[in-house]
């Protein structure tokens, strides 16, 4: 025995030694196929260039006011083309945020993403199949006392160790469902083989096999069909949320558009006007430039027409700037690179005409299509079912249980027959009722309160969402009727300022009036332009709110949202094939709504040169007098001479 245990220790020693030097390997990092995992005592940061690369969009650098471009061939553009491009590349939704566009955070695949929640809920209820085999062998040491030669008789003073061996095979088989009841059903067969040696057994080899049927049902808490498909409903009405919560991002995404478009039709317009007021600017200022060299004028006239023109080519330089922005947002939001060698020109005419709206109508329509308050509506129903799971929870727990069993058992005995009894002739049966409650059910009745106010704060919360609703709705009806007051306002407006404009320019043409008048009226038409096309664009553009705050913009446009389907693995696993399920939701296009133009939409306005008809005055000007001075050799302030005030004769305002 001695020796032996000294061979276990020697095979030990050797086992520790051996284990010791694939432990130092291991942390060294060694092992192809580590056994265990170091600790992390460092950051770990891979390198840019390691990670995936994504392939770069093909485009050129943007335009920009140095390099505007705006010589580029025309891509004409419809509203309705607009709307249909940004829905064809809305595989992330973008919404317009200022002079840009951003992603909204919901994407084609949430709603389906959502769904698969309820199938996740639904195998709840799914049949259960557990088959264990094992093949085992026991084979254990004793000790027992035997009489030996020279013992005294009756005493035994010796000591055999001997063992007993099993080998055992053992099957357990069990099918059990969960009923919507909340019961459990479940059919099991077991089967038990054992084989005896050394000795002598009643059975050897012994079979025993039984099968039995069980059933528990909860009375109180857990019991219940509707208790027990509260889950797959929240499920469901999370599914319903983010499908909502997708439309809603694609009403702001077709506004946005809406938006983005008018603005880029409102920037060309007052692009356009500045350049209509530096070419005023320009012709006054070669008039008064060759009339100072005829000592008409004073030097003081020419430095204000000088600095009147130098502020109009600022303004144009940031009116072209608008332009870039304003296409670049559109471009951004309907999905396109920020530069292609074609120019974005909106051909569709604004909306002139006004549109009645029926108050209690549009009320209708908001409360049963906004997005928003669908959401809430669908909030609150997901708190009434937890509500319903909630009350359950605060019930005691009381389960009747069944089960009944067949038993069966045959083998062979010691003078080799075999013998058996088949199953059902020794059976077993339970019947009962098991009850168990927290005394005070003080956690469950805690949380039943919880929901109860839960209730009452999203009740609050959805008349919040249609008193908002409502006041939202309001503003945009008085901003309906305001813009296009100030539409009819600033288009007589216009006209007025165009007849000053001339007028003006005429009478300083032929030195009756001084050139303060002729800036203000080159001012005055062109914020009347602007201001009309700003509130005739503003106009358009809150037609498309008056559709989103009602929540029937898509229904409007004839977008619908549509699912996409793909093959994926089923319940037969592999060995059957894809089954289909949802993969997004899409947009569809949608039907023409707005009339498409044959020209520029800001041509729409009746922009026309108002100087057209001073041309004549202006081409028999230029063939009287000499040519215009360029810039760097007209007088400044600072060379300027200025008269001696202290001198008889000087003129002071409002003296003579």
């Amino acid at each position: 025995m001695r020796n032996g245990s000294g061979g276990f220790t020697a095979i030990g020693g050797i086992a520790l030694v051996l284990l010791t030097s694939v432990w130092l390997r291991q942390a060294r990092a060694e092992l192809p196929f580590p056994l265990w995992y170091p600790e992390q005592r460092s950051t770990t940061v891979r390198d840019p260039s390691e990670l995936s690369h994504i392939p770069l969009p093909l485009s050129e650098a943007p335009p920009t006011v140095t390099h505007p471009r705006f010589d580029a061939p025309p891509l004409n553009l419809s509203l309705d083309e607009a709307i249909y491009q940004a829905l064809i590349n809305a595989e992330v939704v973008r919404v317009l945020a200022g002079v840009t566009a951003v992603s909204s955070g919901r994407t084609i695949y949430d709603a389906p993403i959502t769904g698969t929640a309820i199938e996740s809920q639904k195998a709840r209820f799914d049949p259960v199949l557990n088959v264990n085999n094992g093949w085992n062998r026991f084979e254990s040491a004793n000790t027992t006392l035997f009489e030996g030669p020279g013992d005294p008789p009756g005493v035994p003073l010796h000591t055999r160790i001997d063992g007993l061996r099993t080998d055992n095979y053992a099957l357990d088989f069990e099918l059990s469902k969960t009923l919507l009841s909340g019961g459990q059903l479940a059919l099991g067969y077991d089967e038990n083989n054992n084989r005896f040696q050394p000795g002598l057994f009643p059975l050897n080899p012994r079979y025993g096999s039984s099968i039995d049927l069980s059933f528990t049902q909860p009375l109180l808490q857990g019991g219940g069909w509707a208790v027990n498909r509260v889950p797959i409903v929240l499920a469901r009405i999370d599914t319903e949320r983010s499908y909502f919560q997708f439309k809603g991002s694609v009403q702001d995404m077709v506004h946005g558009a809406i938006q983005a478009y008018w603005a880029l039709v409102l920037a060309r317009t007052e692009l356009w006007t500045r350049r209509q007021q530096v070419e005023q600017t320009q012709w006054a200022f070669e008039m008064t430039s060759a009339k100072r060299r005829f000592n008409m004028l004073s030097g003081a006239d020419v430095a204000q027409t000088r600095l009147a023109l130098a502020n109009f080519k600022a303004s144009l330089v940031t009116a072209e700037a608008n332009v870039l922005q304003r296409e670049a947002a559109l471009r951004n939001l309907l999905g396109l690179p920020p530069y292609d060698p074609m120019r974005v020109t909106p051909i569709t005419p604004p909306t002139k005409e006004r549109l009645p709206v029926d108050w209690h109508e549009a009320l209708a329509l908001a409360e049963q299509y906004r997005p928003d308050l669908i959401e809430l509506k669908l909030i609150l129903e997901a708190d009434q079912q937890q509500l319903l799971q909630a009350r359950n929870l605060a019930l005691p727990r009381v389960d009747a249980v069944a089960l009944y069993r067949w038993n069966g058992l045959e083998g062979i005995m010691p003078v080799g027959e075999s013998v058996s009894s088949p199953l059902g002739s020794n059976t077993d049966w339970t019947l009962g009722v098991n009850f168990s409650v927290p005394l005070g059910l003080r956690q469950s009745r805690a949380q039943l309160r919880q929901r109860e106010l839960l209730i009452a704060r999203d009740r609050a919360n959805l008349d919040q969402g249609m008193h908002n609703a409502v006041h939202r709705l309001a503003l945009t009806t008085r901003n309906l009727d305001q813009f296009y007051e100030q539409y009819l306002a600033f288009r007589e407006t216009r006209a007025a300022a165009r007849v000053n404009l001339e007028q003006q320019m005429g009478r300083y043409s032929a030195d009756i009036t001084i050139y303060l008048n002729v800036l203000q009226a080159i001012a005055d038409w062109g914020n009347s332009v602007s201001s009309e096309a700003a509130s005739l664009a503003q106009y358009n553009t809150e037609l498309a709110s008056l559709e989103r705050e009602t929540g029937t913009i898509l229904e409007t446009h004839g977008i619908r949202l549509f699912e996409e389907r793909y093959g994926s693995i089923g319940p037969l696993g592999r060995v059957a094939r894809d089954q289909h399920y949802p993969k997004a939701i899409r947009p569809s296009p949608g039907h023409p709504v707005y009339p498409v133009g044959e020209q520029p939409s800001e041509q729409f306005f009746d922009l026309e040169d108002p100087l057209k008809r001073l041309e004549a005055i202006r081409r028999r000007q230029r063939e009287q007098l000499p040519p215009p001075t360029p810039l760097s050799t007209i007088e400044t302030p600072s060379t300027l001479q200025l008269p001696n005030l202290e001198q008889p004769g000087s003129i002071l305002p409002g003296k003579k």
